[in-house]
């Protein structure tokens, strides 16, 4: 069973996510949470996710600071964090590549875009 997070402080885009991605990907388990902390402290506590779909704009941790700190623990070294994100800014996508995310997709976004960027990054 494929584990999945779903990091955004909007939270009709996570539900929206877990709807569709619960509809494709049968049997996968979807955590959702609404911000970088909240994020950093679950990871810390629970087993490690087959995926990571990250906002940049949250309150208390944004994106790229999360994945900054991901990167830093050494069970997450490998594993795809993908930028799930309105901002298209080639700055933040240089300073998002540089902390170390995987991918980035900008919202709106076509549900099959996320969907083969999801199959191409887990196993």
């Amino acid at each position: 069973m494929n584990k999945i997070l779903l990091i955004d402080d909007d939270v009709a885009t996570n539900f929206y996510n877990n709807y569709m991605l619960k509809k494709n990907i049968v049997g996968c388990e979807i955590i959702m949470l609404d911000n970088g902390l909240k994020a950093l402290d679950y990871i810390k506590k629970h087993t490690l996710p087959d995926a990571i779909f990250v906002d940049v704009n949250m309150p208390v941790m944004d994106g790229i600071t999360l994945i900054r700190e991901l990167r830093g623990l050494p069970n997450y070294k490998f594993t795809p964090l993908l930028m799930l994100t309105t901002e298209s800014g080639m700055d933040k996508k240089v300073e998002g590549k540089a902390a170390g995310a995987t991918g980035w997709i900008v919202k709106p976004f076509n549900p099959d875009q996320l969907l083969a960027v999801l199959k191409k990054v887990i196993r």
